[in-house]
């Protein structure tokens, strides 16, 4: 399978290979670069040795190309980029930004298809029309 991510502001590719790459920020403003698997559903990530993750923590996402923020305006816990699988078809995928919690939707208009152990989290306010989302 071979899916192609792209930050949804600039259009720049975020994937060499099989890894999704991101410019994160802890809340502790410790920066670094973070690699998670292409494979919708499987969490492996990589990182710098320099640069440990701390489980359950809420970091910031970035691409690494433009810079912007990617955790979703709607939901901060919710990283948005977009996917074209190998088929042409275009997506959006949301990531949880929290480290541990293992969750990725990938989106087609009114479509949802959840992934990982902690998708329930979320899907209450994926189900929703957009102009109830500041009520959660």
């Amino acid at each position: 399978m071979s899916n192609n991510y792209s930050c949804p502001e600039c259009k720049s590719k975020m994937n060499i290979g099989s890894s999704l790459v991101f410019s994160a920020k802890s809340p502790d403003n410790k920066r670094g670069l973070l690699f998670l698997d292409t494979e919708l559903g499987n969490y492996t990530k990589r990182t710098h040795p320099d640069y440990e993750l701390q489980q359950g923590v809420e970091y910031k996402f970035y691409c690494p190309v433009c810079h912007i923020k990617l955790n979703k305006a709607e939901n901060p816990n919710l990283v948005k980029v977009h996917m074209t699988d190998d088929t042409g078809k275009e997506f959006e995928i949301n990531i949880s930004n929290t480290i541990g919690e293992h969750c990725t939707y990938k989106i087609k208009e009114k479509s949802v298809e959840a992934f990982g152990p902690d998708a329930d989290r979320y899907n209450k306010y994926l189900d929703l029309p957009s102009e109830y989302h500041k009520y959660l």
